[in-house]
């Protein structure tokens, strides 16, 4: 049985049963020329459209639902809101450091590296914390399990941030910097599940929020009216990851620890609840001699391996690429081409794989999960970045899906089922939470991630509290990071305040906490 995940004592206990559970730079003035982003592009948008799973308990669990080896790493399982206008990030204008040509393998020029940036991340005891309340009452904190920021925020509007918690709980807040004598502000909340949601997404309009929960649903809550409008079924266990078409906002697909990924149109629903129009049985599993993937049913059939991370890519918005719980292989499925499998639902066609599992790329090393999927922008366009169970994180090429043979990691970066990965807007940086005794979180500067030669960078460690750094995400000037105490911590580039850190240490860690590096 897989090791259980440790959390905050104060919370985990009453939800036992219900959950699922270099040089520093010269002036600030040089780290906004970094960070500012330049005036958006403008473009139209179409205008947008104006219930429960059973209780279980996923992070230990037992039989069809249980881990087994490849999946070990798994720990089982007022602000006001505004209709936005603006692009999807995929086509909006990004920072301008991202304005140069994208990185190629083999370039002979390498980007000059921003780590300096990410070693002066500063983060203020009073101003940069918000809490996660218990809907519970004999409670106080409930751990946030994932964090996202608004499409609107992440290209330079009003930073919105939607948590989602162990016990269902979406709260939206305005993490814009405030005083430290100013409270802290009024958090919307909403309600859509009654267990632990692991992932969630605004929708390209800013105006829905799609959810995946340990209660085997996703659920589309809008923004306008605080309720949850549909309930999407299909799974048959804890639901892991979800992403929105960016090229359809309609369309929006799924993956889970059945090994099934599922492809929602929210144009066909019946009483507000929705089944798939396409799906992927066994997405991951093994493909045989015939080109077909092992899918074993009956006395037979093993544990399924865990859809991780899904993308809709960049280049053409009919491929989806997904990971999975057992190697490093990407995939990539092709949501044209379709073989029906019953009258009402279609399987889309896998189009390729990667070539090499990087995971297993050194001697006497088994393949190793992925956990966490995200896509490059800016100067790492057409990349993919992944986060696996050995606590590295892998860049692909998102056409080929190939690796390149350089990785990402620090010494104390740890990975579990909770642990999250994020790229920032620009494309430079990517960060990820962490799990164990540290309780902190990892940024990594992936400018040059194509490049084989040259100096190994390690990444800056974000020390915030205790216990474990789930859900991350990036606005354009701040590092947003949940943490299993109960805290969202929101980490800002300061030069003078990191200096100042840095000389009276012990003095003012009761106020910051700041960031440091091997």
């Amino acid at each position: 049985m897989p090791r259980a995940k440790p959390s905050a004592s104060s919370t985990r206990g009453p939800l036992a049963e219900r959950t699922n559970v270099s040089a520093p730079l010269d002036a600030s003035s040089t780290i906004k020329s970094w960070l500012v982003p330049p005036k958006r592009a403008q473009c139209k948008r179409p205008s947008d459209m104006n219930e429960g799973g059973d209780r279980k308990r996923v992070k230990i669990s037992s039989g069809e639902n249980s881990s087994d080896g490849s999946d070990a790493y798994e720990s089982d399982s007022d602000v006001e809101i505004h209709p936005v206008g603006s692009c999807h990030r995929r086509k909006s204008a990004l920072w301008s450091l991202a304005s140069q040509m994208h990185p190629v393998a083999g370039s002979q020029r390498p980007f000059l590296s921003t780590l300096p940036i990410l070693q002066s991340f500063v983060s203020s005891n009073k101003s940069d914390v918000f809490r996660c309340q218990s809907v519970l009452y004999d409670s106080f904190l409930t751990p946030p399990y994932a964090c996202s920021y608004s499409h609107s925020a992440r290209s330079g509007g009003a930073p919105l941030l939607a948590v989602a918690t162990e016990q269902g709980t979406i709260y939206i807040i305005n993490s814009s910097k405030r005083q430290d004598w100013d409270p802290e502000p009024v958090h919307t909340t909403l309600q859509p599940h009654e267990n632990g949601i692991f992932d969630i997404k605004w929708n390209s309009l800013d105006t829905l929020l799609a959810t995946a929960s340990g209660d085997r649903t996703t659920r589309i809550s809008d923004l306008g009216t605080g309720h949850a409008i549909q309930t999407l079924r299909g799974h048959s266990s804890t639901i892991k990851c979800v992403s929105w078409d960016p090229s359809h906002r309609d369309l929006l697909a799924a993956g889970g620890r059945d090994g099934l990924i599922c492809i929602w149109d929210l144009r066909v629903s019946e009483n507000r609840t929705s089944q798939p129009v396409m799906s992927i049985l066994a997405a991951h599993e093994d493909v045989g001699p015939n080109g077909k993937r092992k899918v074993s049913k009956g006395k037979n059939a093993s544990i399924p391996r865990t859809v991780t991370g899904i993308l809709y890519s960049d280049a053409n918005p009919c491929q989806l690429i997904s990971s999975g719980s057992s190697d490093g292989i990407l995939r990539c499925w092709d949501l044209r081409v379709a073989k029906s499998k019953s009258a009402k639902v279609k399987e889309p066609a896998c189009m390729s794989s990667s070539p090499l599992d990087p995971t297993a790329g050194q001697a006497s090393r088994r393949p190793r999960g992925i956990i966490s999927l995200v896509d490059g922008s800016g100067p790492t366009a057409g990349l993919i970045f992944a986060l696996a169970a050995d606590s590295r994180i892998y860049t692909y090429a998102r056409d080929s899906l190939a690796a390149f043979g350089n990785s990402y990691t620090h010494e104390n970066l740890q990975t579990n089922f909770y642990v999250k990965l994020a790229a920032s807007p620009c494309g430079r940086w990517v960060a990820t939470g962490g799990a164990g005794v540290s309780g902190s979180s990892f940024a990594f500067d992936v400018s040059n991630a194509t490049r084989t030669s040259g100096p190994k960078q390690t990444g800056v460690e974000l020390k915030g509290h205790s216990g474990d750094a789930g859900g991350v995400d990036w606005a354009p000037d701040m590092l947003a990071t949940c943490w299993d105490d109960g805290m969202v911590r929101i980490w800002r580039a300061d030069t003078e305040t990191y200096r100042v850190c840095l000389v009276q240490s012990e003095e003012k860690r009761w106020d910051w906490c700041w960031a440091s590096s091997l």
